[in-house]
């Protein structure tokens, strides 16, 4: 919508255009929808925007949802407005999905369901999901890629399974965490029964006894020790 001042984007493979919108499905953490309309309504108005709207799946994923065809979009919850959102997103034959906050608000069956129909979606070799969450859990099941943001800073973006095969936890003195090298040390707490700390495993002595870390655990003890 906007004429760039200067330089190129280049998205799925081409200079970034208006045409565009009919390959990228988008849901913000404010579905922005027309209040006084309901669901049918708003089907039709995604009909004349979309080249490939698909009708039939819109219908679908309203059913699956959960979400009535004859209320105005301003009476429903936060999950259902995520719901709707997600369904239109879904039925116009995206390749690329940009969701802000997808799960919030959700039940988790309903969440459980989502991230199915994420999976299924990037199955799809020309498929690709660009997501922001602070449901951390939800990234570690779909995500191939993670990246984290801590105070406007970017801390880490990696491939999620070598995050999980580099770092693992630690339980040990203050006196042995202290001897580790800096750089080994991705955060670390101390406590008067010890200290605990998420580690590169590379880095330390195979003396240590390190369990696996969750990708929530290391963002929490790379944010503490920033």
């Amino acid at each position: 919508m906007n004429r760039p001042d200067s330089g190129t984007i280049r998205l799925l493979g081409q200079e970034i255009s208006a045409e565009q919108r009919n390959e990228i499905g988008v849901v913000l953490d404010e579905v922005g929808l027309p209040e006084g309309l309901n669901t049918k309504q708003i089907g039709r108005i995604m009909k004349n925007s979309f080249k490939n709207w698909q009708s039939d799946v819109y219908e679908n994923y309203l059913k699956k949802f959960n979400l009535p065809d004859n209320k105005k979009f301003k009476t429903f919850s936060k999950g259902m407005k995520m719901k709707l959102g997600l369904a239109i997103a879904l039925s116009h034959q995206a390749k690329l999905l940009i969701l802000d906050e997808p799960t919030a608000g959700l039940d988790p069956l309903v969440r459980e369901e989502l991230l199915e129909i994420l999976n299924d979606f990037t199955r799809e070799d020309d498929h690709a999901i660009l997501i922001s969450s602070h449901i951390v859990s939800d990234l570690e099941k779909i995500c191939d890629y993670i990246a984290f943001l801590h105070k406007g800073k970017l801390m880490l973006c990696e491939e999620k399974d070598r995050l999980l095969e580099q770092y693992g936890f630690i339980q040990t003195t203050e006196e042995n965490l202290k001897a580790l090298e800096k750089d080994a040390v991705k955060g670390s707490k101390i406590t008067k029964y010890g200290a605990e700390a998420i580690v590169d495993r590379t880095l330390i002595p195979q003396t240590f006894d390190v369990r696996p870390v969750t990708i929530e655990e290391l963002f929490v003890y790379m944010a503490k020790g920033e």
